[in-house]
């Protein structure tokens, strides 16, 4: 962005057209690249006065400026001085003081003479380090310019037009790479919706629209400067066009940008935050350090509003036992931004016979002005009855209650959301899927192989664990997390015996696939006596060791 007084616009026909510099502006950019080369290791007053030459020359004084402003962004500056200028400016004054008047030169010559004697050095080297450090005698220390004169002018009219940006109430974007628009805008933390472009409900093609820095109830410095790098990414796609309403002084004028106004210089673009807000990124690193079946996505597909599609911050997943449904990609069914809702709380089955996955939409409610909320409730009211949707709202909004009677879940924050509240609202949900995948499977169940781990089973059938409990196993016995057959149970009861160490019953476990060493040891009347950290050895419990004794006793 320009600095507002730089900012370069026609009013005519009642419309706001940014002054765009063009092929016939290079002469002159190239011209100002060569002040700053040809001032390296000089003051910056001298550069300021050479500008100043060019200004005076050129049509448009405010087109060198907005060049030079631009430029002296990649030149560094330095103060250099024979003494630092601090020190040296008070020694002056305590000398001066000593006169008690300075008057002429003469007086200013014997201030100067004295503290140079109290500075061991000579008056000269007092004389230029006195005002060294003031921003007119800073020396351009060096000067790399990043851009050619074509390229200075693509970074001129990009910056022209984020500046006449910054005074938009609302801004209307199509683009041939809506995906990529929608993930920078949530990425940047901008309020914004997605309307059909035209009057006909059907209409296919959508528009984006965001809300300008000058709509907010209050503006802050942080949303205009992630507003400023929207435009960045608008005009990178290879077709897009741009409809701003602006704030002139109390005048609502209209702003119209194209791919012939505005490009992208070939330059590193600017690095743009990875959430929306610090409130998403701190639950979105809390969430994913649990051991859940709900797998938390980011950005999934549009959901159809009424006349508008809104995108949630979030989707979570059930997926008991690590399964996949064909919700598995966040991004199915979102081709394009402007596409219909392809997700709804339940999904067909997959191939391998899993059941249907299901998935929650999570929003989270930050950013707000009153617009903002009453499009919200309009949208989330809007929404399609068979979608799951939870919305974290901050408790200042006074909200809750209308989303609640929308129908969908709401979970009040203040600060932070907190993991635990969305994580007891998931499980409302799982508890339901649990009952009905239990109600899904047989009475009994007879798995071929001799030994199953339970969590294979569950993501075999596509349901959790605890949904099994309602299942019986005739030709299995379960043993903490495990089915084993009865004979294995038999042949390890027969192969194991007192007095082994635990690694050689540990083998004997291997071998037939059985992880669950401390339950299986336990079903057999096993336990282990720990030597250290060098291992342990198997002995009989005590209630195992007092049956046999008594069995012993009878048999003599």
């Amino acid at each position: 962005m320009l600095r507002k007084d730089l900012l370069r616009v026609s009013r005519a026909g009642g419309g706001y057209h940014p002054q765009f510099a063009d092929r016939a502006d290079r002469p002159l950019a190239a011209r100002v690249i060569g002040v700053f080369q040809g001032h390296i290791g000089e003051p910056r007053s001298r550069l300021d006065d050479a500008l100043d030459d060019l200004e005076a020359d050129a049509d448009d004084f405010k087109l060198v400026r907005g060049f030079a402003a631009l430029l002296e962004r990649e030149a560094a500056f330095e103060t250099r001085a024979p003494l630092p200028p601090a020190r040296v400016r008070r020694v002056v004054f305590e000398a001066a003081e000593e006169q008690e008047v300075v008057v002429t030169d003469d007086d200013r010559r014997a201030a100067l003479a004295a503290a140079a004697d109290r500075l061991g050095t000579d008056a000269d080297a007092v004389e230029q380090s006195l005002y060294a450090d003031r921003e007119v005698n800073e020396v351009l220390a060096s000067f790399e310019a990043r851009w050619s004169p074509d390229q200075l002018i693509e970074q001129y009219n990009l910056s022209l037009a984020q500046t006449a940006l910054f005074d938009a109430t609302e801004v209307r974007i199509r683009s041939s790479d809506p995906k990529r628009l929608v993930s920078a805008v949530k990425r940047l933390g901008l309020l914004y919706e997605i309307r059909r472009h035209g009057a006909d409900e059907d209409a296919e093609e959508r528009e984006l629209v965001v809300t300008g820095p000058d709509a907010l109830f209050r503006r802050t410095r942080r949303y205009g400067t992630a507003f400023a790098c929207l435009l960045r990414s608008v005009a990178t796609a290879a077709e897009w066009s741009l409809t701003a309403t602006i704030d002139d002084r109390g005048t609502d004028r209209q702003l119209h940008l194209g791919p012939d106004d505005v490009s992208v210089p070939d330059v590193e673009p600017v690095a743009e935050p990875t959430y929306d807000s610090g409130v998403e990124a701190d639950f979105a690193a809390r969430f994913s350090g649990l051991d859940l079946d709900w797998a938390l996505s980011r950005e999934p597909e549009p959901l159809a509003a009424g006349a508008r599609a809104m995108i949630p911050d979030f989707a979570f997943d059930y997926r008991p036992g690590g399964t996949s449904g064909e919700t598995a990609d966040a991004s199915a069914g979102a081709d394009d931004a402007g596409g219909e809702s392809a997700g709804t709380s339940e999904t067909s089955a997959d191939a391998s016979g899993a059941s249907p996955s299901f998935r929650v939409y999570f929003e989270v409610m930050g950013f707000w002005t009153p617009e903002y909320v009453e499009k919200k409730l309009d949208q989330f009211g809007s929404v399609d009855d068979d979608v799951e949707l939870l919305v974290a709202v901050d408790e200042s909004l006074g909200v809750g209650e209308e989303i609640e009677a929308l129908d969908h879940r709401v979970i009040t924050y203040s600060g932070t959301v907190r993991v635990k509240d969305v994580v007891d609202a998931l499980r409302a949900y799982e508890s339901d899927l649990v009952a009905s995948a239990a109600a899904s499977l047989p009475d009994e169940l007879t798995p071929a192989a001799d030994v199953v781990e339970l969590d294979a089973l569950a993501t075999e059938r596509g349901v959790s664990v605890d949904a099994l409990d309602s299942v019986s196993f005739p030709d299995h016995e379960r043993v903490g997390q495990t089915l084993v057959r009865p004979a294995v149970l038999d042949a390890l009861k027969e192969a194991i015996e007192p007095g082994m160490s635990l690694a050689a019953a540990g083998s004997l476990l291997d071998e037939r696939g059985i992880d669950e060493t401390s339950a299986v040891l336990s079903r057999l009347g096993y336990r282990v006596a720990w030597e250290g950290l060098g291992g342990g050895t198997i002995e009989a419990k005590a209630e195992n060791a007092a049956a046999t004794e008594s069995e012993t006793e009878r048999e003599t």
